[in-house]
C-alpha cells in the first residue's frame, strides 16, 4: 500500500467504469480476467501511471488507480461484515493510535480495521490481534499479504481473548466482539494507566451493557459512546442535492480510559 511510480505487478489497483462503479483486481501476468463481459489487458497496464485510462476488449473505457483505504475496505474478500471506512476512521481518532504504539485487536474479520491499524502505529509500533475463527483468520492473513504487504510488526493469534489475553503494558484495545464486558478486568491488567478501550457494537443494548460494567468496574473513567453518520452529495450542474442513498448507523462506538487506581 502507499505506492508510488509506475503499476507493478502483483499490485492491488481499483477500475472505474463511466458510472463509477469499483472493481478490486490485482495486476498479475498472465491471469486473465474480465469486467462487465469484457477482456482487460492486464500486460498493458503494467509499467503504466496510475491514473491511466484503459478500455477493455467490449471497448469499454476504466479508470485505473491504486485503491485507498476507503476504496480498498469495501472491495475486501470477506466472509464477515466489514467496518465501514467512515467508522475506521472514528476508531483511529477515538482510540487515539499513534505512530509507535502497542495496540491489541479482537476480532479481526476481513482485516480491513487491522489494514488501518498497521499504517497507523506504523513499523515502530507493534498490534496483536485476536480471532476465535480460523476460516476468519486466513481470510485477514490473505489480505493483509495481498493488500497491505509485509508486516512485520504484526501477530495473528486464533485463540479466544477471553482465555488468553496475557499482554502487558498495553496502549490501546479495540474490540469487535458481540460480549466486550467480559473482558473489562483482564483489558484493565492490559493496559497502561492511561490507556484506551474501544469497542465496537452494532446494537445499542449491548452499548449499555458494556457501558455499565465499565461505571461498576471502577477502573475507567471518560467512558463515551457514539455513532458515525456520513451523507455523500449529488453535485452535477445546477443539482445540488442529497444523495438518495445514505450510509446511516452501522456500528456504536464506545471508548473509556483506563485510570490509574484498582477498579472495584
Amino acid at each position: 500500500m502507499n505506492s508510488k511510480g509506475p503499476l507493478r505487478e502483483g499490485e492491488a489497483v481499483i477500475f472505474f467504469d463511466r458510472k463509477e462503479r469499483e472493481y478490486l483486481k490485482r495486476l498479475e501476468r498472465g491471469k486473465k480476467f474480465s469486467i462487465r463481459g469484457g477482456r482487460i489487458p492486464i500486460e498493458e497496464i503494467i509499467g503504466q501511471e496510475e491514473g491511466v485510462m484503459i478500455r477493455s476488449s467490449l471497448n469499454e473505457p476504466f479508470l485505473v488507480l491504486r485503491p485507498t483505504l476507503a476504496q480498498l475496505i469495501p472491495n475486501l474478500p470477506r466472509q464477515a461484515q466489514v467496518i465501514y471506512p467512515k467508522d475506521i476512521g472514528t476508531i483511529l481518532i477515538w482510540a487515539d493510535i499513534f505512530p509507535g504504539a502497542k495496540v491489541i485487536e479482537a476480532g479481526v474479520g476481513p482485516g480491513a480495521l487491522t489494514m488501518a491499524l498497521l499504517r497507523a502505529i506504523g513499523p515502530e509500533g507493534l498490534l496483536v490481534s485476536y480471532e476465535i475463527r480460523e476460516d476468519f483468520a486466513k481470510m485477514a492473513r490473505d489480505n493483509i499479504a495481498h493488500y497491505y504487504g509485509p508486516a512485520a510488526h504484526w501477530t495473528l493469534k486464533v485463540e479466544d481473548i477471553a482465555l488468553c489475553l496475557d499482554e502487558s503494558d498495553v496502549d490501546r484495545i479495540v474490540l469487535d466482539l458481540p460480549e466486550p464486558w467480559q473482558l473489562i478486568e483482564k483489558a484493565w491488567k492490559a493496559l497502561r494507566p492511561g490507556g484506551i478501550l474501544l469497542s465496537y457494537l452494532p446494537t445499542v443494548l449491548q452499548v449499555k451493557s458494556l457501558v455499565d460494567a465499565l461505571r461498576e468496574h471502577g477502573g475507567f473513567s471518560r467512558i463515551e459512546a457514539m455513532e458515525s453518520l456520513m451523507r455523500y452529495w449529488h453535485i452535477k450542474g445546477l443539482s445540488v442535492r442529497p444523495q438518495h442513498r445514505m450510509v446511516a448507523h452501522t456500528g456504536f462506538i464506545t471508548v473509556a480510559r483506563r485510570t490509574a487506581g484498582a477498579g472495584k
